[in-house]
């Protein structure tokens, strides 16, 4: 099927054809006639699967037919980060570029100066991309209105959820006319976005976009078995030994990012931080660098998680587990796009295993544990979870250790006192000892 089957007009499937795209995909094929139509959209959209297009494009169409007020959007798109803001606007604009209608599109996040969004708000915009907080700080500035807004977009929308953003969406929403059009893009459904498209869609079209086997990344999924202490020299001599060009590597705090890429370039490998405390240029610059490969390394919390395309890359290392399931199967969608292949390694020690198994059960899916040599852990996990939910592992942990020293004296004690042993009320197991050092590997 034609873009121009799917009722674009001509100036808008031209500008598609300079963009490079041969062909719609499957959302694409499933969401652009529908939104055309007015509908409410619910949309299941893995990531690589084209769905900014999905909803970029019949917005412009419906766009070139408006006439904004001052001030107020015909359309608003709302997104989790800054990253996915910027990303979606260099979509809507590259669009744009080919079209022989002017278009007016305004990317509005937060990380930099307000002035410069509040001036371009000036006049009639068009197509409004923005985070909810930086947009209610233009609202609170009289800089944006939104009674006159056509279609509202909630592009990732479970990651606008675990962001914190329920409260900033329901203020939006009490200032959007009654009467609009809602589409709701989202790549997993939890019951937090369950409830809001109850709230927020009217007989939705509902679109599950599930990429047939054929058209499966070819993702090899790996885990590897590591101390934690001794993770960044493994992670040092898999950048040797598998010669990526470019990794991606997760972790879960900011100071983490900063450690960890310190560490490497200590170590002679081009490395750089991403997390949220950066400032806009700071991260800007980094992902350029990266995207350019004149880093080999970007090391990221979840920041980077969602709305980061970035072509051909090679691998992605878990060097923190994530928080969730949903969260993995986002990690692992940054590599293995548009057909390329990829692979992820994870980090799994005795403490995360049970953690990695969950998240192996909820997304269906079991890896074999490996063991490198030189860096093989001093305690591994490898029998099923208990029924008490413990885990019971090859060698006993120091709580193990702990519960049963402590057994064995009050025995001890009973037997010398020559009263039978008692459960005492107010008893409390040993603590498992605070660790004293601060240093991250």
């Amino acid at each position: 099927m034609s873009f121009a089957a799917l009722g674009l007009t001509p100036s808008l499937v031209r500008a598609v054809a300079d963009s490079g795209y041969a062909a719609p995909t499957e959302i694409q094929i499933a969401a652009i006639p529908a939104i055309l139509k007015g509908t409410d959209v619910l949309a299941a959209a893995p990531t690589g699967t084209g769905k900014t297009a999905a909803f970029a494009l019949p917005i412009l169409q419906m766009a070139i037919k408006s006439t904004p007020s001052a001030r107020s959007p015909h359309a608003l798109i709302l997104v989790p980060t800054r990253e996915l803001a910027a990303q979606v606007g260099e979509v809507l604009r590259s669009f744009a570029r080919s079209m022989t209608e002017q278009l007016k599109i305004v990317v509005a996040a937060g990380g930099v100066s307000i002035n410069p969004q509040m001036l371009a708000l000036r006049g009639q915009t068009h197509i409004v991309v923005a985070t909810p907080g930086r947009l209610l700080d233009l609202s609170d500035h009289n800089a944006v209105q939104l009674s006159e807004v056509h279609t509202l977009v909630l592009d990732e929308a479970d990651r606008l959820l675990d962001l914190g953003f329920a409260d900033e969406l329901n203020r939006i929403v009490s200032m959007l006319p009654a009467k609009r059009q809602n589409l709701l893009f989202s790549a997993t459904f939890p019951a937090s976005v369950q409830a809001l498209t109850e709230q927020l869609l009217h007989d939705p079209c509902v679109i599950k976009n599930e990429p047939a086997a054929s058209s499966t990344p070819a993702i090899t999924q790996r885990s590897i078995m590591v101390d934690k202490e001794a993770r960044t020299p493994l992670l040092r001599h898999l950048l040797k030994t598998e010669q990526w060009p470019r990794v991606l590597v997760f972790v879960a705090t900011q100071y983490s990012t900063e450690h960890i890429a310190d560490k490497l370039r200590r170590n002679h490998i081009t490395a750089a931080a991403l997390h949220g405390e950066l400032s806009q240029g700071a991260r800007n610059k980094a992902l350029a660098e990266f995207k350019s490969s004149q880093l080999q390394v970007l090391v990221a919390t979840d920041l980077a998680g969602r709305g980061i395309d970035i072509e051909d890359l090679p691998a992605v290392v878990n060097y923190d587990l994530p928080r969730s399931a949903d969260d993995y199967i986002h990690r692992i969608g940054r590599t293995g796009r548009a057909g390329a292949t990829g692979t992820v390694v994870s980090f799994v020690s005795a403490s995360t295993e049970a953690h990695f198994r969950l998240i192996e059960k909820r997304q269906n899916f079991r890896i074999q544990r490996e063991q490198i040599t030189g860096f093989e852990p001093s305690e591994v996990t490898l029998n099923p979870i208990d029924k008490s939910g413990g885990i019971k592992g090859k060698r006993k942990s120091k709580k193990d250790k702990l519960r049963e020293a402590a057994q064995a004296s009050a025995e001890g004690d009973a037997v010398l006192d020559s009263k039978p042993l008692k459960q005492q009320s107010g008893f409390v197991w040993p603590a498992r000892p605070a660790r004293t050092d601060s240093k991250l590997d």
